[in-house]
């Protein structure tokens, strides 16, 4: 299995956020969409104090002793700490779970809120003061800052589709975003390919877009070509003080395949590595269908239309060791299989 950029930087496109001429930018994106999916986000505008902070932050969780995370074990809602191994992104080649835990903290919607009722939304669960004291308000001020930098970049992503720049603020479609933060540690075990152990398996992510922070330890590849025998991964070396971006499923299927959602995984050499994606999904009942801008007769929609809440509910379960659906069965067992 082929792996290009191990011994030089694999380069993707840079996207300054702060250039002044938004068109030229748009079309830098499209290129980028169109051709690996990925790309650095830079002059994004995110404070980087704060950013060091949640990497402070998160690193002080994970180093907590194991009884004390499982205080905040992931609930119904698929908000809190997940152990390792508990998710599994290739099931079909991967021989054991993934070798990272990760702690997920979502938009917080009250249990007496209408759209608690929905899959995966409900109240944040958090650390209790007492043994990180700063912790919550350090993970809601990011998450609220990654929440503006996201509608930020889904402008651009608009343009590059030759849309209205303000096609996904629309009502209906991430007004009520299902964004969620989560932090990642994985540990010093080396991934083994030809045994099926890997930091995280091969995966497309779910929803519109994803935003990463990595520290300094490199570990993802990307697959652009999923299809090709053998495939080739190539390294996605971490940039200071940028973001690496990526596009989910749900835009590919918008664009009609144009944009690509690309295969992507970590594989970890031995050095312990901390990571923080944010992923910023649709609404749970956005209508996903083929944009008039990516067919015509020529090319017709390729895709079956589906709500987005939908499709990641699928995935959740594909992946998630006693994910379960249904609030009423979750309020009842929400660990079984665990």
């Amino acid at each position: 299995m082929g792996v290009r950029g191990r011994d030089g930087e694999y380069a993707l496109e840079c996207i300054d956020m702060a250039s002044p001429d938004k068109i030229k930018t748009a079309a830098r994106v499209r290129e980028a969409c169109v051709t690996s999916g990925f790309f650095y986000l830079v002059n994004h505008g995110v404070d980087p104090e704060l950013l060091d902070e949640v990497f402070v932050q998160s690193k002080k969780f994970f180093d907590l002793p194991l009884e004390e995370k499982m205080k905040v074990i992931h609930d119904k809602n698929h908000r809190g700490y997940t152990p390792f191994e508990e998710e599994v992104l290739d099931p079909d080649v991967q021989s054991k779970g993934d070798s990272k835990e990760g702690y997920y903290i979502g938009v917080s919607v009250p249990e007496n809120d209408p759209r608690a009722k929905k899959p995966l939304h409900g109240p944040n669960q958090y650390p209790s003061p007492d043994v990180l004291p700063g912790w919550q308000e350090t993970m809601t001020r990011y998450h609220s800052e990654l929440v503006i930098l996201c509608k930020k970049v889904s402008r651009l992503l608009a343009l590059a589709l030759n849309l209205e720049e303000s096609f996904f603020d629309k009502p209906g479609i991430t007004d009520d975003a299902m964004a969620t933060l989560r932090l990642l540690h994985y540990s010093e075990e080396i991934s083994d390919v030809g045994r099926g152990i890997y930091g995280t398996g091969a995966h497309s992510d779910y929803g519109l877009l994803t935003l990463l922070a990595t520290d300094d330890v490199p570990g993802l590849q990307i697959c652009k070509d999923k299809d090709a025998v053998p495939q080739v991964w190539e390294d996605v070396p971490p940039m200071k003080g940028a973001y690496i971006v990526n596009l989910g499923d749900m835009l590919e299927r918008w664009s009609n395949g144009l944009f690509r959602s690309t295969l992507h995984r970590v594989i970890s050499r031995g050095i312990e590595r901390y990571s923080i994606p944010f992923f910023f999904d649709p609404n749970f009942d956005c209508w996903v269908e083929c944009l008039p801008t990516c067919c015509s007769e020529d090319n017709p929609p390729k895709y079956q239309p589906l709500t987005s809440g939908e499709h990641l509910v699928n995935k959740y379960k594909q992946t998630h060791k006693g994910f379960v659906s249904d609030k009423k069965a979750a309020n009842e067992n929400p660990f079984e299989g665990q």
